[in-house]
């Protein structure tokens, strides 16, 4: 029979081990759901850009893009929003078109990169 000091080393080890993959799981699991929030915030953006710009008139595309920016540098600072390359807005066929390439960077090696276009478009109407 074994004294409790020779066990002590194998519950130790398997502890360590049970603990990194559950460290590993849960960090896969947040960066999912980071990822979801930046995709929400990308899309809110270009909706917000072009829901102002199409009120705007002449100045459509100035404000669509400056409401754009202002969203995502709000709400996507750091490494996350350096991900989103915003392509800028446009009036084509009397719609404000807005449009933007993500890429979230995965935290673990294991996980792929989310990579996603977006786009988002308003009638245009009348300057109040």
């Amino acid at each position: 029979m074994r004294s409790a000091s020779e066990a002590d080393g194998f519950v130790t080890i398997a502890h360590l081990l049970a603990t990194l993959l559950s460290m590993v799981a849960f960090t896969a699991m947040v960066n999912i759901v980071v990822a979801g929030y930046g995709r929400g915030v990308v899309r809110a953006a270009l909706d917000d850009g072009v829901r102002a710009g199409s009120r705007a008139g002449p100045q459509a595309v100035a404000v669509c893009e400056q409401r754009v920016r202002g969203v995502l540098d709000d709400l996507l600072g750091g490494s996350l929003g350096d991900g989103v390359l915003f392509d800028g807005c446009a009036v084509q066929g009397g719609q404000v078109v807005a449009r933007a390439d993500v890429s979230f960077r995965s935290w673990v090696p294991s996980v792929p990169d989310w990579r996603f276009e977006v786009g988002a478009t308003a009638v245009a109407g009348a300057a109040p």
